[in-house]
C-alpha cells in the first residue's frame, strides 16, 4: 500500500473513532436537555419576588399533580444530577412504611453545588451561625433518605428552618396519625447556570381523603435576611 493510501486509510479510521466517541456524548447531552425541557414545561408559574416572608403560596395553594398521579403505591424517585451537578425533582408517594425508625446519620461528606459555607455572627440564629445547610429535598423524617446526593441541595438556614420545615412536619404528623399516602414533590428552581437554587417548589396531597388532610403548593425562598448571596457560585457577604 502506498504512503498516500495509508494516510487516507488512517484518516478514515480516525474519523470513525471520533464519531463513535462523540455519538454517546451527544446522546447524553440531548437526553439531559430533553429532561430539562420537560421539567420546565411541567409548571406554569412565575418565580415570585421575596418580600420578607420565607415562603409564598403558588397556584392557589393547589399542587400541580394530575389525576393519573393519584395512587396508593408507595414509592420514591430522585432525578439524576444535571450537567452542572445540580439536583432535580424529588418525588414520592409517602406512607408509614417509608418513614425511618432510626436517627439520621451525618451527611458532611456531601458537597452540593453552590456550597460556599460562611459564618455570620449576630445574623444567623444557630450555633455555629452557618449560612448554609445541606437541605434534603424530601426530608429524612418522611422517607429515611439521607446521604443521597440527588436529594441534597445547598440551602440557607432560613429556607430550611423557616421555610421548608413546617411543611415537612405537617406531612409527618398527618402520616403518624393516619394510615394513608401523601404525594410529595419538591423541585429546586435554578435560574440559568446558577449553582445555587433560588428556591424550592413543594407540593403535597393526601390521596385517600382527596386532599382534605394535606394539600399545599408553596415556594420557599433560598434567601437569608441580612446576607447578600451570589446565586451563580453560592458566595456571600454581610449586608
Amino acid at each position: 500500500m502506498s504512503k498516500k493510501k495509508k494516510k487516507k486509510s488512517c484518516k478514515k479510521i480516525a474519523i470513525v473513532i471520533v464519531a463513535v466517541a462523540i455519538f454517546p456524548i451527544s446522546i447524553f447531552f440531548h437526553t439531559r436537555w430533553k429532561i430539562f425541557e420537560v421539567e420546565k414545561r411541567k409548571y406554569n408559574f412565575t418565580i415570585p419576588i421575596y418580600s420578607g416572608k420565607p415562603y409564598t403560596e403558588i397556584h392557589d395553594n393547589l399542587p400541580f399533580f394530575e389525576e393519573s398521579d393519584y395512587q396508593l403505591e408507595t414509592f420514591e424517585s430522585y432525578s439524576p444530577l444535571d450537567i452542572w451537578g445540580r439536583c432535580g425533582e424529588a418525588y414520592a408517594c409517602i406512607s408509614k412504611e417509608l418513614m425511618p425508625d432510626s436517627k439520621r446519620e451525618p451527611i458532611g461528606d456531601i458537597k452540593p453545588t453552590g456550597w460556599n459555607q460562611k459564618k455570620y455572627e449576630g445574623v444567623i440564629n444557630s450555633t455555629p451561625p452557618y449560612l448554609y445547610n445541606r437541605c434534603h429535598l424530601i426530608a429524612y423524617c418522611l422517607t429515611g433518605e439521607n446521604s443521597n446526593e440527588r436529594n441534597l441541595i445547598t440551602g440557607t438556614r432560613y429556607m430550611n428552618v423557616e421555610g421548608m420545615l413546617s411543611f415537612e412536619e405537617q406531612v409527618a404528623k398527618y402520616l403518624d396519625k393516619n394510615d394513608a399516602h401523601v404525594l410529595y414533590r419538591v423541585t429546586p428552581v435554578f435560574q440559568g447556570k446558577n449553582l445555587l437554587a433560588s428556591g424550592v417548589l413543594i407540593e403535597a396531597y393526601s390521596v385517600e381523603d382527596s386532599g382534605a388532610g394535606i394539600c399545599f403548593c408553596v415556594y420557599c425562598f433560598n434567601v437569608q435576611p441580612g446576607v447578600e448571596i451570589d446565586y451563580r457560585t453560592g458566595e456571600s457577604l454581610k449586608r
